[in-house]
């Protein structure tokens, strides 16, 4: 259906741009194919319609052009509504023809605006769903939005005028929000185990009649039953460690017996992952047990942290500032659009389009989450609607709570998830990921970002400054008010942090002009690092040993222990009237005060007694032993030359120890699972070693049940692997000769991963080109001005692209079929040789704890190829120093063939047109 707006649509100038084209369609419907540069003068001159236009800037070689971005109409008609953002995409979702190619392109990106504006009076003559619609708009429209005139004139305002001055109150869809009901406590879960034949019948029953028998995953799902029998003895969990092959299922294989648990004993099972996408993929494969969309609501929750959920105080509070910076009228109104739309509110992953965030910038899209814990719970006027208090009530009765590594362990280690409920039992998808992930959850940094934010959340917005940051004090006073004590312990902690780092620490700690003592001794922290490292002017990151300190750094540290001393003992003190007012009024307190009473407690026990306490530890080492358990160093994040961050960093050598210590000996039932969880050296009893180490299950005290479940694909027949003899991996140019002949004999479906950024975004330009003229898309992480997020949904949905990402891609993809079919490998991928692994490599093992590393890296990259029965792929490692001790890598039976660069090229086309087999 074409709008009443039609004409004028087709009277826009529109433009698209590929890594090495542009093409430009005038008013007048003639289609030119500029150089970039002019490209971007003509858009600077008459801004065009275009599809992310934060990508399509880069690719016209400049940061920002002034363009009516298509995918901000979508985000507006179609709030919290995926599409891909492409022009392609965008037509797909909009059912109007999709592009032939780069000049027709243009004209497509006009048929879906077309298209869009033709939907808004249907959708307002549905009823008054959607009240807000021209209120928003006509806000976005006095702010400057460029699409606001057409969209006001769609939905019934013969002519909008000019701008005007904003009314905030036009932006309160909250309003309007459903408020979540409070509920009795849960009483605490039974007791009753899981038999391994309930588990293979509840799996049965899920996969439904007439489905293809897989003996593998039922095998699995009894062999998992048994992390859900009773504890014995107190920190004395039931552990199983199980290995599952792509293919087998795991999944559904470990929700049978979690989910009879769960309604056996009334209590809830928490599946941890470690990306936000397998948390989505977890939630989709819940549909099969629980089918009844409303019984799962009920049954199931996603849970994250709060930093992931928008912030409805933000949003208001951000609102009122339009007035004075209607700059941000378009931000704000689209996010508005989707508070109103979305399912939970969730940033990451849920309904919020992960692109939608590149186009308006962080800050007022993802920045307007609680992320430095700046809530002020019952006190906050939103609390009622709060999506992250609505998630966690739901959690507090679902059976099933899908959440991701670090929050379960942040929160374990503080003693409780949001309320103080410990969940007793886990599932650890993606286990091979629980060392990194408890590397994170309990390490210390004392940086200048850290002590900036810890200052933040502290004093709140200082001076005359504009800001959404409050401060302790409102945080607490409502609470105290009655308690002289707690409100001049208040004024003590206001005067102590003023001694950490505020507005303009970077130029002062780089002229070595310090204000108080956490600047001074990071003034020296820095001297510390430039004398001592080896090429001061590197682009990347420095770092060097914390010992010996320079002259003058033991002293600073000793002023900053005191400094903090004076700072965290007023902290516990009103964390410890806090509790006084819990205790002695534990009959008159109602439920939100008491919540919000503990939230700030545990806040208060987070921040005091784990990070200051923990910051505290690492000066007084500088001047004593450091604990053997830990590796402390110093160093100076950086991105592209420019510094960001300076501090001192303390690590556990081995961070499993309090993963066992918080996590596992307080759960009754723990699995740890993966396709990838032990090592493929060969040694059947070291591998297993390998997978109780990077999972934590020898500090435990009970041996964990090991479990193997063997893939059903038949990897030999249907992949091949290549390593490359004769590329120069330190030749650029005949690296990327190599990533383009390799990428035109598959046809696109290839993603290239590397061990480094810069040699992506050399490879990258040199193929370019004859990708393009190919017609095979070419997309970058690093390059294209899109998240990565957005790359992968692109090259799943496009057979024909290719993506170039960094090593760390590997675990971020999950693209079954011909989308990808071939994967490159600049080099081997070995650990990056910092200061921390050098301390980890002498603790577990030298050489075999670094082959150990490089093996899991390459087994997670060729795992990606095949996700299901008939998917075929080749693995292509261009480096010929791969030893031969890294080849168990791959699945047993898989010929890895060394040979030259046209062999593998010549094998890769032939193999892939002739249906994986040869």
């Amino acid at each position: 259906m074409r709008s009443p707006l039609a004409s004028v649509i087709a009277g826009l100038p529109a433009l698209h741009a590929t890594p090495v084209g542009a093409a430009w369609r005038h008013a007048d419907g003639r289609v030119e194919r500029p150089a970039p540069g002019r490209a971007a003068v003509w858009a600077h001159d008459d801004p065009p319609v275009v599809c992310h236009a934060r990508s399509v800037a880069r690719r016209l070689g400049v940061e920002t052009i002034d363009a009516m971005d298509v995918l901000e109409l979508f985000a507006f008609v179609r709030p919290a509504t995926f599409c891909l953002p492409t022009p392609r995409g965008l037509a797909e979702a909009l059912g109007v023809p999709v592009p032939r190619g780069l000049d027709d392109a243009p004209d497509a990106l006009l048929r879906v605006a077309d298209a869009l504006l033709a939907e808004l009076p249907e959708r307002e003559a549905l009823g008054r769903r959607d009240p807000w619609a021209r209120r928003i708009a006509r806000i976005m429209h006095d702010g400057g939005w460029r699409w606001g005139r057409l969209v006001l004139r769609a939905l019934g305002e013969p002519e909008p005028g000019p701008p005007a001055p904003i009314r905030p109150s036009g932006m309160e869809v909250w309003r309007d929000l459903a408020e979540w009901s409070e509920h009795a406590p849960p009483p605490p879960a039974g007791h009753e185990p899981v038999a391994e034949d309930e588990a293979r019948r509840r799996l049965a029953e899920a996969l439904g009649n007439g489905a293809e028998a897989r003996p593998s995953q039922a095998d699995y799902a009894a062999a998992v039953a048994a992390a859900f029998r009773p504890r014995q003895h107190e920190d004395e969990p039931n552990v199983v460690l199980a290995e599952a092959g792509t293919g087998v299922g795991k999944t559904l294989g470990y929700l049978a017996p979690a989910s009879v648990w769960a309604e056996k004993n009334e209590g809830a099972v928490w599946i941890s992952t470690y990306t936000r996408n397998l948390q989505h993929q977890i939630d989709g494969e819940l549909d099969r047990l629980y089918p009844d969309p409303v019984a799962k609501s009920l049954k199931v929750v996603v849970r994250k942290g709060r930093e992931n959920y928008l912030c409805l105080l933000n949003l208001e509070e951000a609102s009122r500032t339009l007035p004075m910076q209607p700059q941000h009228a378009t931000a704000l109104g689209l996010m508005a659009r989707w508070a109103r739309a979305t399912r939970d509110g969730d940033l990451q992953g849920g309904d919020f389009p992960a692109w939608l965030s590149d186009l308006l910038g962080r800050g007022r899209t993802l920045g307007l989450a609680d992320r430095r814990g700046e809530c002020v719970y019952a006190a906050c006027p939103h609390y009622h609607k709060c999506f992250i208090e609505r998630s966690v009530r739901r959690a507090r009765r679902a059976r099933v709570v899908v959440a991701n590594h670090a929050l379960v362990m942040i929160q374990a280690a503080l003693g409780g998830v949001d309320d103080g409920n410990v969940p007793t039992r886990y599932v650890f998808d993606e286990g091979h990921h629980v060392f990194d992930a408890a590397d994170g959850a309990f390490s210390a940094n004392l940086s200048a970002q850290e002590t900036v934010e810890l200052r933040r959340w502290l004093l709140g917005v200082e001076g005359r400054r504009s800001g959404r940051a409050r401060g302790l004090r409102r945080r607490v006073e409502e609470l105290v008010a009655d308690r002289p004590q707690a409100l001049e312990l208040v004024d003590a902690i206001e005067e102590a942090a003023r001694a950490l780092p505020g507005d303009g620490w970077t130029n002062r700690i780089a002229d070595e002009q310090p204000k108080g003592a956490a600047e001074a001794f990071l003034v020296l922290v820095r001297r510390q690092v430039y004398a001592r490292v080896a090429d001061p002017k590197s682009p990347y990151g420095l770092e060097c040993d914390a010992k010996p300190p320079v002259e003058g750094l033991i002293e600073a540290a000793e002023d900053l222990d005191r400094a903090l001393k004076r700072l965290v003992e007023p902290m516990l003190a009103l964390r410890g009237e806090l509790l006084a007012r819990l205790d002695a009024e534990a009959d008159e307190l109602d439920s939100a005060n008491r919540l919000r009473i503990e939230a700030v407690a545990r806040s208060l026990t987070r921040r005091g007694e784990a990070m200051v306490g923990g910051w505290r530890s690492m000066l007084r080492s500088l001047s004593d032993d450091t604990p053997e358990e830990y590796v402390d160093w110093m160093a100076i994040d950086r991105v592209e030359g420019r510094d960001l961050d300076v501090g001192l960093h303390r690590h556990w050598i081995d961070p499993t120890i309090p993963f066992a210590a918080t996590v596992g000996k307080a759960a009754h039932g723990l699995v740890v699972t993966s396709a990838t969880l032990r090592d493929g050296s060969g040694d059947d009893a070291a591998d297993w070693a390998a997978a109780e180490t990077r999972s934590g299950a020898s500090h435990l005290p009970v041996p964990a049940l090991r479990s193997v479940v063997a893939s059903p694909f038949d990897y030999p027949a249907h992949t091949r692997v290549f390593i490359v003899n004769d590329v120069r991996k330190d030749d650029l140019d005949q690296v990327a000769a190599a990533y383009r002949s390799l990428f035109l004999a598959a046809g696109g479906g290839a993603l290239g991963l590397f061990t480094a950024i810069s040699r992506l975004r050399a490879v990258h330009q040199r193929i370019a080109g004859a990708l393009d003229e190919a017609g095979l898309p070419l997309y970058a992480q690093h390059v294209d001005g899109m998240n990565l997020s957005t790359l992968i949904d692109i090259f799943r949905a496009e057979e024909e692209a290719c993506l170039l990402g960094t090593d760390a891609v590997r675990d971020g993809v999950d693209v079954p079929g011909r989308s990808l079919r071939l994967i490159v490998f600049d080099r081997v991928p070995w650990p990056r040789p910092d200061i921390l692994y050098r301390a980890r490599r002498a603790a577990f093992g030298g050489n075999a704890y670094t082959d150990m590393l490089t093996r899991l890296r390459l087994k997670q990259a060729f795992g990606r190829l095949v996700r299901r029965a008939d998917d075929q792929g080749v693995f292509v490692l261009l480096d010929p120093m791969m030893p031969s001790r890294l080849l168990g890598a791959f699945p047993d039976g898989v010929e890895v063939r060394r040979c030259g660069l046209a062999e593998a090229v010549a094998e890769t086309g032939t193999f892939l047109a002739g249906g994986g087999r040869g």
